[in-house]
């Protein structure tokens, strides 16, 4: 079936109203993450930033409320490669019902040597992926508790061209920096389409949905300062990639979508318009290697083992 889009037009720059409503961002204090939480700031909803470092949130929250008069925004600590501040960071959210969750928060090295969470997890695998993975368990009896929550899982296009390697997940025979990145936001990103299969065939009115940025460069993205400040000169410099990619406020779009519009559906994919890499959001038909259910089932089995928990549990 190809791709559908809702109507009327979906307007990037004309969101619908949230007020009521509760998310939480993973990484909400920078890059595209905190895009996010602008965005979804500014139409009336809660939003949290779940976030490592407290000065860098407050830092988030003060911009956030600059661009967005009377944003609802906060933060709670979080940090995804620690397993016991996961249940922490759900029981602090204060929330009886959580309408979404966006796990955007990611840690992405690009050079050796092969670093380990403190559970002895590959670092990158452990926190993009285990760390939503089990974060996601704990977040479900709030997510359960909304008439129609959505768990949205932020992939990359980097992923695209990966494949599983499910007998070194940890990438403990064959470390490669860049590729084991790629391999970890396609881990998440079969994650968010299984969690999907696995809350249909139980009837749960939550859903689960997967978008990824395109191409989203610091240079092409607006300053807000100290979150983030762009130079003159970088942006000249980065003029003429705007044809083929964009800034990171772009790169929020389709998970922001994916939040918001009535239209969407669990189990959906989507991205940038323009051959993945920029534009405005729309659905896309899901990446081959993703409709392979039989890998989907062995990692969120594997991820089972590694986490002694299960987000198809839905008391949590």
């Amino acid at each position: 079936m190809p791709p559908t889009s809702s109507a009327p037009p979906w307007d990037v720059h004309r969101l619908p109203r949230a007020e009521g409503s509760s998310v939480l961002v993973t990484g909400g204090n920078a890059g595209i993450g905190y895009f996010i939480a602008e965005q979804l700031s500014a139409t009336g909803a809660t939003v949290v930033l779940g976030s490592r470092d407290p000065a860098r949130a407050e830092a988030a929250i003060t911009s956030i409320r600059s661009h967005v008069p009377g944003a609802d925004v906060r933060a709670v600590r979080l940090d995804l490669a620690d397993p016991a501040s996961l249940r922490a960071a759900a029981e602090s959210l204060e929330v009886h019902a959580l309408d979404a969750v966006v796990h955007n928060a990611g840690v992405a090295l690009d050079d050796p040597p092969r670093r380990e969470t403190g559970d002895g997890h590959e670092l990158m695998f452990g926190t993009n992926h285990l760390g939503h993975f089990a974060l996601t368990a704990r977040l479900m009896p709030l997510l359960s508790a909304a008439p129609a929550a959505r768990v949205v899982t932020v992939g990359s296009f980097a992923a695209k061209s990966e494949r599983l390697d499910l007998d070194d997940l940890q990438s403990r025979r064959d470390y490669r920096a860049k590729r084991t990145y790629g391999r970890s936001k396609l881990a998440q990103m079969y994650f968010g389409l299984e969690l999907d299969r696995r809350l249909r065939a139980l009837g749960s009115p939550v859903q689960s949905l997967v978008v990824h940025p395109g191409g989203a460069l610091d240079s092409l993205t607006p300053p807000r300062p100290p979150v983030h400040a762009r130079s003159a000169g970088a942006r000249l410099r980065a003029a003429p990639a705007a044809l083929l990619v964009q800034g990171k406020h772009a790169g929020a779009w389709p998970a922001v979508r994916a939040v918001l519009d009535p239209a969407a559906r669990g189990g959906q994919l989507w991205g940038p318009h323009l051959f993945g890499l920029r534009g405005t959001p729309r659905q896309e038909a899901v990446w081959s290697q993703l409709s392979d259910t039989a890998v989907a089932a062995r990692l969120w089995e594997a991820s089972c083992h590694l986490t002694d928990v299960d987000p198809g549990n839905l008391r949590g």
